[in-house]
């Protein structure tokens, strides 16, 4: 378990948009989910696609909502998830793996974030609302304020620039 370090740059995921995000989706499932059971009578087909996607919709909701209790933290040499108890989970990449950030206007990149492209593939996970890997590209962003998402991917591309640490 390690603490955050002053020095460290965090994007952290504000209660509010949290809410609001998993709230939309519980609503969506819940609307499905009306739709499915009410009295209309709806064939076998429909009645099995509309729950499968109720129960998609509300899984997703909750996964948005355990992904999110997390933060990410740029250290001297990674950016990795962190738990509010300080203590460290996965390395979303080292500094050394990282070819470019992108985070222009017509980037394909989550909202209020950048993406980051890898110098080679890594495995595909999703944390939904807060970051994404496919391939070589890896997503930040979603839920967070674009002001610590803009300031993490400043710093990135300034670290691997070659300036070093600008805090």
């Amino acid at each position: 378990m390690t603490d955050l370090k002053t020095t460290d740059l965090n994007v952290t995921p504000s209660m509010m948009r949290r809410v609001t995000a998993v709230g939309m989706l519980v609503v969506l499932g819940v609307l499905l989910l009306r739709v499915a059971l009410g009295p209309e009578g709806l064939g076998g087909g429909w009645l099995a696609m509309l729950l499968v996607m109720a129960a998609g919709v509300l899984w997703v909701a909750f996964r948005l909502w355990q992904a999110t209790a997390l933060r990410l933290v740029l250290t001297e040499d990674a950016l990795v998830e962190e738990a509010a108890d300080g203590s460290r989970g996965r390395v979303l990449c080292r500094l050394d793996e990282i070819a470019r950030v992108e985070r222009g206007t017509f980037a394909f990149k989550p909202s209020n974030g950048f993406v980051i492209r890898l110098n080679d593939p890594a495995s595909r996970v999703w944390a939904p609302g807060l970051w994404w890997r496919f391939g070589k590209r890896l997503g930040v962003g979603g839920v967070t304020p674009a002001g610590q998402g803009k300031a993490m991917a400043d710093v990135i591309a300034a670290r691997i620039g070659g300036l070093g640490r600008i805090d």
